[in-house]
């Protein structure tokens, strides 16, 4: 078979399926050609990690592509990260500092069964008119200075050949484009993974029968609704329910912290499991006739010199960069990522220049990769630190909601207006965060082994609602600038109001705001809590934060 296409994409996963979709929306008479290794359509629950979504990957799916009907109708609602801090030998889960709400975020997001997602996703690229291949190999793929591209494939067989104007990296891992370009790139960020699922829902919200305890979290506000993160030093382990019935569980550690060789076959991450989170070991020990499948992965992170090309290709997803799954951003930088190309593809199917905005949008992206990295790297040592993480938590949740979600959810990825107008601004927020993960780590030195116990009930947190319902605004430029500016002085004044509630001496390089709109003392219900004022099975506990 050789053919021609305006676009052919390389993978027929999240970020290729997306991206086509994405693209038949901004260019209607595109001839887009998706080739996939896998056949389809794809098992349930047993398939792919990255199941988790948050504000913008749930916006970017539900809003941009148009699939909230599935979402909502064939996925399930997600009540926010949850996250249990070390309590002794974490037998006890009631025992554990506990972070999450009792009610559902102003802006949704959702648990994605990754198969039942990809087969909807490659039903709506066939009912859009895009040429979906699927059980194909890519042998050869041929870029030129002229964009005339070249890929070679089989499929069944037999020998391809497509000759494309624009070619896009959507292969995760395997990363065709990176390798023969000669673009990969080491990351700092050392971590490994394992997970496995289920064919069965495993609830944490039955690892405790005290009342107290489950206390407000009834029908869709139990726990179980939650990305569930069990949380310790140097790793974290997740829980993630899935529309199918099953239930996706996952290792994660710092190799400085825990050998991958110790957790990377099923057996050998039951013994794991039980010399650190017995409780979990136990539910996976009843449940192990249920397996489905098991993986694990080494060293995670990888990064690329570039993924944008004025070259007419680009690379998406997994096959470009990946930082960690702790905060579930995979899914956004395929958002992100996938906007960039769809507007580049879109002004030069138009005759519209693209070429500057491609080497634009390469170092955007860049910044925005390497900005949220920081809340990863060399950070895995705080995880189990009770003290110090539910504050760098929020406010690593603020970060996100009024930097990178704020520019996205607001439509301004793609407005390089936007990002002139505001480089000061992102400047200043950029190395006021860098400060702040520099301090949590020390502000962990000086509290490591302190422990804590109770709920912190982060939906009655007044700051940390309102941040996250104004991502649903409707904002024109000058607002969206008002906006912007008010965000980086609301970060600027909970910097200085940590560093002050921590008790270390530290000098704060940016000043506390006076404005009348900034909240001051965002953050007393946290530091009531890891200062041990709230007891998590009391019912005083339970009415001041109901």
């Amino acid at each position: 078979m050789n053919k021609k296409s305006d676009v052919t994409i390389l993978g027929g996963g999240l970020a290729g399926l997306s991206l086509a979709l994405q693209l038949r929306q901004s260019s209607p008479a595109a001839s887009i050609t998706v080739l996939e290794k896998r056949a389809h359509p794809v098992p349930e629950a047993a398939h792919k990690v990255g199941e988790s979504t948050v504000e913008v990957a749930a916006h970017y799916f539900g809003n941009v592509l148009g699939l909230k009907d599935h979402i909502q109708q064939q996925q399930l609602p997600k009540l926010g990260l949850r996250f249990f801090f070390p309590a002794g030998d974490n037998s006890r889960i009631q025992d554990r500092l506990e972070l999450g709400g009792k009610r559902y975020a102003p802006v949704p997001s959702y648990q994605l069964d990754r198969g039942r997602f990809e087969n909807h996703l490659a039903d709506e690229c066939l009912s859009n008119g895009i040429d979906f291949c699927h059980q194909t190999k890519i042998e050869k793929v041929e870029i030129t200075k002229s964009g005339d591209h070249c890929v070679k494939f089989s499929q069944n067989q037999l020998p391809g050949q497509i000759n494309s104007k624009w070619i896009v990296d959507a292969s995760g891992r395997r990363a065709f484009l990176k390798r023969q370009l000669g673009l990969s790139k080491t990351s700092p960020h050392v971590c490994n993974a394992a997970w496995f699922r289920f064919s069965k829902q495993i609830k944490i919200d039955d690892w405790c029968n005290d009342a107290r305890w489950s206390a407000g979290h009834d029908g869709k506000t139990a726990r179980w609704y939650s990305t569930n993160h069990l949380m310790g030093r140097g790793y974290w382990v997740w829980m993630i329910p899935l529309s199918s019935g099953s239930t996706s569980m996952g290792i994660v550690a710092a190799e400085e912290f825990h050998s991958i060789s110790d957790f990377n076959s099923m057996g050998k991450a039951v013994d794991w499991l039980e010399r650190f989170e017995p409780q979990c070991a136990d539910a996976v020990k009843s449940h192990l006739d249920h397996v489905q499948d098991f993986r694990a992965i080494k060293n995670y992170s990888v990064e690329s010199k570039q993924v944008f090309s004025k070259q007419r290709w680009g690379i998406t997803g997994e096959a470009g960069f990946f930082h960690d799954p702790f905060y579930s951003p995979g899914s956004d930088f395929i958002a992100f990522s996938n906007s960039f190309l769809t507007d580049l593809i879109r002004r030069d199917l138009n005759g519209k220049g693209f070429r500057i905005r491609a080497i634009a949008y390469d170092k955007i992206y860049k910044k925005f990769f390497y900005g949220t990295s920081t809340a990863y790297l060399d950070q895995y040592q705080i995880f189990g630190n009770p003290t110090v993480m539910p504050v760098k938590i929020l406010w690593d949740y603020l970060v996100y909601w009024s930097i990178t979600g704020f520019i996205f959810m607001q439509g301004q990825m793609c407005h390089q207006r936007m990002y002139l107008r505001n480089m000061t601004k992102l400047s200043r927020l950029g190395k006021m965060n860098h400060f702040m993960q520099d301090f949590f780590r020390q502000w962990h030195r000086a509290t490591e082994g302190i422990p804590a116990s109770g709920c912190i009930d982060i939906s009655q947190i007044p700051l940390i609602r309102e941040m996250n319902q104004r991502l649903l605004d409707d904002m024109n430029h000058g607002q969206f600038a008002n906006r912007f500016g008010d965000n980086l002085l609301q970060l600027e004044t909970l910097g200085n109001e940590i560093v002050a509630n921590s008790g270390i001496d530290v000098q704060v390089p940016f000043q506390q705001s006076a404005k009348p709109s900034v909240r001051q003392n965002a953050f007393e219900t946290i530091f009531a809590s890891v200062n041990g004022t709230n007891d998590p099975v009391t019912e005083e506990r339970d009415a001041a934060l109901i």
